[in-house]
C-alpha cells in the first residue's frame, strides 16, 4: 500500500511539473507590444486590439497595441526593424508597407525580407468596385458596355495613388479591355463622398470602406474580389462570377523582427493561430467585415510569396512613383 500510494504521488508530482512546462512554455519573459502603423480607429487598428484581448490570458503577459503613424506604415517598419533581439514586439503589417513600398521607393528605410520574419497571417479582405447611383448600373457588363460607349467615364476613383485599391483598378482595367483614368483621393471618407455625390462615376476601394455605403443605397458595389462570396456580404458576386477571370485579396499579418530569437517567434506563431480559431474573435472580424486566417508561419510565407508573384508585374508597369 505504501508502495502504491508513492507511485501516486510519484505521478501526481510529474503531472504537476508537465503541467508547469506547459504553462511557462506559453508564455514570455515580459510584456508583448503590438505595432499598428495607423492611426486608432481603422480595421488594421481594431484588429489588433482584439487579438490583444485574447493573446494576454494565453501567453501570460500583457500585451499592449502601440500606435506609430506615419509614411503610410514605413515609419512604424523602420522603427520595428531597429528593436533589441530581447524586445518581445510584433508589428501588424499590410501589403502597402511590406510589398508595394519597398517596389516604389528608393529607400524604404528596411527590406522586409532581411529585416523581418513574417509570423503568422490574421486576416484578409477584398476589394470593391462600386458605382454612383447617377449611373442606375448593377452588373459589371453593364458598366463595361458603357465604358466602351463613353469612355469620358473610365475613371476609377481610389483612396490614394499607389495604394493597393490603386494597382487593383489596373487589374480591373486590363479584365475589362480598358485603360482607366486613375484618380486618387486622400482617403476613403472624401472618394466615397464623390462617389455618393455623383462627381465620381466609379470607385474602387476596400470592402469595408463603401460597404455601409452601399447597404444605405448611396453606392452600389457591383463586384468584389474574393474568389468566393464574403460571409457577411453574400449577396455581392465575385469578379468571377460577373464573367472577368480576376480574384485579389489584401491581408494582415504579424512580423517580428528578424532580431528575435525563433523559438519566440514560433510561440508567438502559435499562440496567435489559437487567437484566431476562437469563435467570438472570428464573430468581431465579421463586424470589422475581415475574414479572419488561421495561418502558421510557413503558411504566411508562402501567402507573401505567391502575393508578390500577382501584384509585384502590376505595380512595375504602372510606372508609379511616389
Amino acid at each position: 500500500m505504501a508502495a502504491l500510494f508513492s507511485r501516486r504521488k510519484l505521478v501526481i508530482a510529474w503531472s504537476i511539473a508537465l503541467a508547469v512546462c506547459g504553462v511557462q512554455a506559453q508564455t514570455l519573459d515580459g510584456p508583448l507590444t503590438l505595432v499598428v502603423g495607423y492611426a486608432p480607429g481603422g480595421s488594421t487598428d481594431r484588429m489588433a486590439r482584439l487579438i490583444a484581448q485574447q493573446l494576454s490570458p494565453r501567453l501570460g503577459v500583457p500585451v499592449t497595441v502601440e500606435n506609430r503613424p506615419g509614411d503610410g506604415g514605413r515609419l512604424a517598419a523602420q522603427q520595428v526593424k531597429r528593436s533589441p533581439a530581447g524586445q518581445n514586439i510584433l508589428m501588424l503589417g499590410n501589403p502597402a508597407v511590406m510589398v508595394v513600398a519597398p517596389l516604389v521607393f528608393k529607400d524604404a528605410g528596411y527590406d522586409p525580407d532581411k529585416d523581418f520574419v513574417p509570423v503568422s497571417q490574421v486576416s484578409s479582405y477584398d476589394f470593391a468596385l462600386a458605382v454612383s447611383p447617377k449611373l442606375e448600373l448593377d452588373r459589371v457588363m453593364f458598366l463595361l458596355g458603357r465604358l466602351w460607349g463613353h469612355p469620358e467615364d473610365a475613371i476609377f476613383g481610389v483612396p490614394a495613388t499607389g495604394s493597393l485599391p490603386h494597382f487593383f483598378g489596373l487589374m480591373v482595367g486590363d479584365a475589362l479591355s480598358i485603360q482607366p483614368q486613375i484618380k486618387g483621393y486622400g482617403g476613403s471618407a472624401p472618394l466615397a463622398a464623390d462617389l455618393m455625390g455623383g462627381k465620381l462615376p466609379i470607385a474602387i476601394d476596400t470592402v469595408d470602406s463603401l460597404y455601409a455605403q452601399h447597404l444605405a443605397g448611396k453606392v452600389r458595389i457591383l463586384a468584389v474580389s474574393g474568389k468566393e462570396r464574403s460571409s457577411f456580404a453574400p449577396t455581392l458576386p465575385t469578379f468571377r462570377e460577373s464573367g472577368l477571370k480576376i480574384d485579389a485579396t489584401g491581408w494582415n499579418a504579424f512580423f517580428a523582427p528578424s532580431s528575435m530569437p525563433p523559438a519566440k517567434v514560433q510561440l508567438m506563431a502559435a499562440a496567435i493561430r489559437e487567437v484566431m480559431q476562437d469563435a467570438g474573435l472570428r464573430k468581431a472580424s465579421d463586424a470589422l467585415y475581415l475574414k479572419p486566417v488561421v495561418s502558421t508561419s510557413a503558411e504566411t510565407v508562402q501567402m507573401i510569396k505567391t502575393f508578390r508573384q500577382q501584384w509585384e508585374p502590376v505595380v512595375r508597369r504602372s510606372g508609379f512613383a511616389p
